[in-house]
């Protein structure tokens, strides 16, 4: 039998559209776009061609777009280039939910002297809008706020971040890596002035994503060297990936009017299918702000990681969390920072759907999953008590 994947949110199975696209720059059409003739000039334009479908899917314009090597890369770049474009000003505001690619640089810059606000979030992820107003500083120089939550998929209420951030100086970017390609974007109306994307998120080749960059906005290059990307990232273009991206989000964004709801109602289903039929269990993050196909769930009395190798024994692919976090034994920082008690955030699993996602996959993991909660449970020294404890009568 086909194996069962549910961890789209670490990455997607790349479109066959998209994989078409691709096939004749690594082949006949493999020239440098840098060079002045016929046949490279060709591929140049293909390029651009990219840059402007990419940039219509958002609502940016085409010089706008930055082609990088990763979501993560474009991360950094909005926040060291902020910093090196503006060296009297040391302070940084984000939240305490972010994704490595933010949370880790700014831990690194910290370490140099800089100082980081971590906004808190509430139970179910989100932050305060009225607690950035209270951060912010003439010193800050950029706030970054992650749109929607690789964990658990809340989404930030970003419309009322961006009116805030109208009367500051300080740029605003989001991580929005997680939700291009899965929910509508458009960066005017989300109010940013920097946007980061992965194409292998949304059916796109890995290695190659991109930064929105406001026109006006104040920020250093990011790698020096030759030309490309106006001068502003260097180095030879991944010209089949930054094809296979540009193809990729096209058919997200022509196929979101109905596999948005379609994925969503597979989501509503199969939290209400764990809800019901496994006991001490509870879902993370809000229930209807969140991404279409993120299912973040804590199992009471269960570890994590060894319901994920049952699962993975049984040709089930799951996450206990952020796939840029794996081999961490620490339970989750963002099932922390919502208030979750450590034995619930190590008991969590995250489930993450897509667009081969099936009505079929549910009972399929229902099959795998209740009988392997159940046989961890039996040998949990905690579920003994809590078991022996309800049955003397004692409140649990």
């Amino acid at each position: 039998m086909k194996p069962l994947y549910l961890d789209n949110a670490a990455t997607t199975p790349l479109h066959p559209q998209a994989l078409a696209a691709m096939m004749p720059y690594l082949t006949d059409d493999f020239h440098n776009p840098s060079g002045v003739y016929a046949t490279a000039r060709r591929v140049r334009k293909a390029i651009d061609e990219a840059r402007a479908s990419i940039a219509a899917a958002i609502g940016a314009r085409t010089d706008e777009i930055y082609f990088t090597g990763s979501g993560t890369e474009a991360d950094n770049w909005a926040i060291h280039g902020t910093l090196a474009a503006n060296p009297d000003k040391r302070h940084i505001i984000t939240t305490q939910v972010e994704h490595p690619g933010i949370r880790r640089t700014c831990r690194a810059l910290e370490n140099r002297g800089y100082e980081v606000t971590y906004l808190p979030v509430d139970t179910q992820g989100r932050i305060n809008p009225a607690d950035l107003q209270a951060a912010l500083r003439t010193d800050t120089a950029i706030v970054t706020i992650i749109y929607a939550n690789n964990e658990v998929g809340t989404l930030q209420p970003m419309a009322q971040i961006a009116a805030i951030m109208q009367d500051h100086p300080a740029p605003l970017h989001t991580d929005a890596v997680q939700a291009v390609g899965h929910v509508p974007i458009n960066v005017n109306n989300l109010g940013v002035d920097m946007l980061a994307l992965s194409a292998h998120k949304f059916g796109g080749p890995k290695g190659v994503g991109a930064l929105y960059l406001r026109k006006g906005t104040s920020i250093a290059s990011f790698i020096y060297g030759g030309a490309q990307e106006r001068g502003r990232r260097a180095g030879t273009e991944n010209v089949a990936g930054i094809i296979g991206m540009a193809t990729a989000l096209t058919l997200s964004i022509e196929a979101m009017p109905h596999e948005q709801p379609r994925v969503t109602h597979l989501r509503d289903t199969l939290i209400n299918e764990i809800l019901q039929k496994i006991p001490h269990t509870q879902l993370n993050g809000a229930p209807q702000d969140r991404l279409p196909g993120n299912i973040n769930i804590s199992f009471r009395f269960v570890e994590g990681e060894s319901l994920l190798l049952h699962l993975d024994m049984n040709g089930c692919a799951a996450s206990t969390g952020s796939a840029c976090s794996s081999g961490s034994l620490e339970p989750s920082h963002v099932l922390m920072a919502m208030g979750l008690e450590h034995g619930m955030a190590n008991g969590a699993l995250r489930f993450s759907l897509g667009r081969c996602s099936t009505e079929e996959d549910i009972p399929r993991l229902m099959a795998i999953l209740e009988p392997a909660v159940a046989r961890l449970r039996s040998m949990s020294p905690l579920y003994d008590d809590y078991t022996k404890g309800a049955t003397n009568g004692i409140q649990r």
